[in-house]
């Protein structure tokens, strides 16, 4: 019996993939390839925090520099001339963005309208996925979950800079493609955990840096509530948005939030807690920021459950095992298991019979 994922859409198909090898789009890239895509990736030079997509070897046809090279970019897109976009790049840390806001707007709000007017010049283009995050929505601190009609905002320049990539897509989308020749979403996801994320100021990268160095764990915000998932579990959402915008089904051309279920959404020291079941004693200091974060985040899923039949596979404590074990099995045995856990979540995907799963015999 062969595992057939989102009806083999992506099977030949050109994808270009910005912000290729970093977190997400590492793990992207590794499940486009076992889907049998043809991938071009657009992201800047590799450093230290891209040793997973370094490590794992994938074929890919790389560009390293910036969104807003513009040329340079619409190079890219016409010599690889893809199906579809989807466009991780952006800089996606709160703390980074106070030190640095010019930059972070650059990159994330004219970055991004540079990639959508490049591709609006290049005709094999029929989709872009636009991921941007949870944190575009006006906080106002309230425990339910935000959904996707609310109000868009950010306190700090990181949130900012995302509202506006939002605000700037509806518009690209009602201004420019509103006779449906290319068919455009955003996305936003909550909190996503896994292995090979090193990037700085982040919980998981720290903690694990902690491990690995001996070191003593900085924390900030030990009682902000946020909504951890797996990386694979937005992954999964967008490459079934993805199949839909293919497919040149109109309706879903929106904003859509990928989350997990709402008791997944757990403060910092608990998710603490449930990496202590996995990982040695690891000391831990708390120190106070004088940095605006908001404390309570959640996502209303809704809408991707309803429309797109997308649900969440792993719950809080599989996505904690399963990269707690990935880091172990990394820095311990330099052992890269990315593979197998991307075959082992597709499995668990067919037993929970999600909609993008469908058996072949």
């Amino acid at each position: 019996m062969e595992i057939t994922q989102f009806e083999n859409i992506y099977r030949g198909k050109k994808i270009f993939v910005t912000g290729h090898t970093g977190f997400k789009g590492t793990w992207l890239c590794l499940w486009l390839q076992e889907l049998g895509a043809e991938i071009t990736g657009y992201s800047l030079p590799l450093n230290e925090r891209n040793q997973h997509f370094k490590n794992l070897n994938l074929s890919v046809k790389n560009y390293y520099n910036d969104l807003n090279d513009y040329d340079i970019l619409q190079q890219a897109l016409q010599e690889s001339q893809p199906d579809i976009v989807f466009h991780l790049a952006a800089q996606s840390l709160v703390r980074e963005s106070y030190k640095n806001p010019i930059p972070t707007f650059q990159t994330n709000l004219i970055g991004s309208l540079n990639l959508y007017q490049a591709c609006l010049q290049t005709s094999s283009v029929k989709a872009i996925v636009s991921i941007t995050t949870d944190k575009v929505y006006q906080n106002n601190e309230w425990y339910w979950g935000y959904r996707e009609i609310d109000r868009l905002g950010g306190n700090d320049p990181y949130s900012a800079s995302k509202a506006c990539v939002e605000i700037m897509t509806e518009s690209f989308r009602k201004s420019f493609l509103s006779h449906n020749q290319i068919l455009l979403a955003s996305v936003r996801a909550g909190n996503v955990i896994g292995g090979g994320d090193w990037a700085e100021d982040r919980l998981i990268p720290d903690l694990m840096r902690a491990y690995q160095n001996k070191q003593v764990l900085q924390i900030r915000n030990p009682k902000a509530i946020r909504p951890w998932q797996h990386v694979l579990e937005p992954l999964a959402g967008y490459l079934l948005l993805g199949q839909r915008l293919l497919e040149k089904n109109v309706h879903f051309a929106t904003a859509w939030n990928f989350g997990p279920e709402e008791t997944d959404a757990i403060a910092v020291e608990n998710v603490l807690e449930k990496f202590e079941k996995h990982l040695p004693q690891i000391p831990i200091r708390y120190e106070q920021s004088s940095l605006h974060e908001a404390q309570i985040l959640k996502l209303d899923c809704s809408k991707a459950k309803t429309e797109l039949r997308w649900k969440p596979v792993w719950n809080v404590e599989k996505a904690i095992q399963q990269t707690a074990f990935w880091y172990r099995e990394f820095i311990e045995k330099k052992h890269i298991i990315s593979r197998q856990q991307l075959k082992e979540y597709i499995t668990d995907a067919q037993q929970y019979q999600v909609s993008w799963i469908k058996n072949a015999i």
